[in-house]
């Protein structure tokens, strides 16, 4: 047993009231030894064999990419709405399955439900039955479809037989007999004979609820109809785009005027067809493009 005054104990009480003193590292020597760390990283990095870029393929995989693709093509394509022509359908399957599409698909079918929309399910996309998407010539671009019974019929501009031709139409009629020898107003305003001959008359909007116009705008048309315009503006050559009025012009703003020729003037309405539709001699200078581009011109008379 020690003795408490002993010399053990009174070396063991200095010891206990001493303060406790821990080694300190200054700032500069923790940050040299931060930037050795990334140092000796840095090094043993570059001693590490990088892998390679790129991986070079053989022909049978790249055979098989291909087929994985267009499988993957044929999937969307199969996505497509009721009424939708071949061609058409194979060159713009991508839309099918993107999100906007399959939400307005969706908004279609409840304002079906709920109210009477123009124009009926299988004439939705009567523009893409008329010709082969890769014989398209001439491009009219419109904005919304008629919302009166038995006009729209996927066709802008055109209504369905015995439906008296709309104002803008007789306008259009006035300036093809003063541009086009031999033309006469036809009686009606069924313009399918001009579609079958590769004129798409496309509306940027392709429904509306009955008697209530614009209802369906913003609902994602829009959208579909541009990629529309983009792929023909992309894919094809020396198209003729008629762009009719303001909107026709904003929507027809992103056509490569390299590849294609764009005529523009006001509107065919009544409100705006004095102030330079008429006289604007857009078809038979349509044809004048088609023959030096030595394509078939259009019969205009052919309705």
């Amino acid at each position: 047993m020690f003795a408490m005054n002993g010399p053990y104990f009174r070396r063991s009480a200095r010891l206990l009231h001493q303060p406790l003193t821990v080694p300190l590292v200054s700032p500069t020597v923790r940050f040299k030894n931060k930037v050795g760390q990334v140092k000796k990283l840095k090094r043993l990095s570059n001693e590490t064999p990088a892998l390679p870029s790129s991986v070079a393929l053989s022909p049978e995989q790249l055979d098989q990419i291909l087929k994985n693709k267009n499988a993957a093509l044929l999937r969307l394509a199969n996505k497509a709405p009721e009424g939708f022509g071949e061609s058409w359908r194979k060159s713009l399957a991508t839309e099918f399955g993107k999100p906007y599409f399959k939400n307005l698909m969706s908004f279609v079918d409840g304002e079906r439900k709920q109210h009477t929309v123009y124009p009926p399910p299988e004439h939705v996309f009567t523009w893409t039955q008329m010709c082969e998407i890769q014989d398209v010539k001439v491009v009219v671009l419109g904005q919304d479809p008629y919302h009166g019974p038995n006009q729209a019929h996927g066709l802008c501009f055109s209504v369905q037989h015995p439906v008296p031709p709309p104002p803008s139409l007789v306008n259009m009629y006035k300036e093809l007999a003063s541009d086009i020898e031999g033309f006469m107003h036809p009686g009606h305003g069924d313009l399918t004979g001009w579609a079958k001959q590769g004129v798409l008359l496309l509306n940027a909007v392709l429904t509306v609820r009955a008697h209530q116009p614009n209802s369906h705008k913003d609902k994602g048309w829009e959208t579909f109809t541009d990629a529309v315009v983009h792929w023909l503006s992309t894919n094809l050559e020396g198209l003729v785009f008629m762009l009719w009025g303001a909107y026709a012009q904003k929507k027809g703003a992103a056509i490569d005027r390299k590849r294609h020729h764009v005529l523009h003037t006001v509107h065919p309405s009544p409100l705006s067809a004095h102030r330079g539709y008429f006289g604007s001699k857009h078809f038979s200078k349509t044809n004048d493009i088609l023959k030096t581009s030595g394509k078939e011109p259009i019969d205009w008379k052919a309705l």
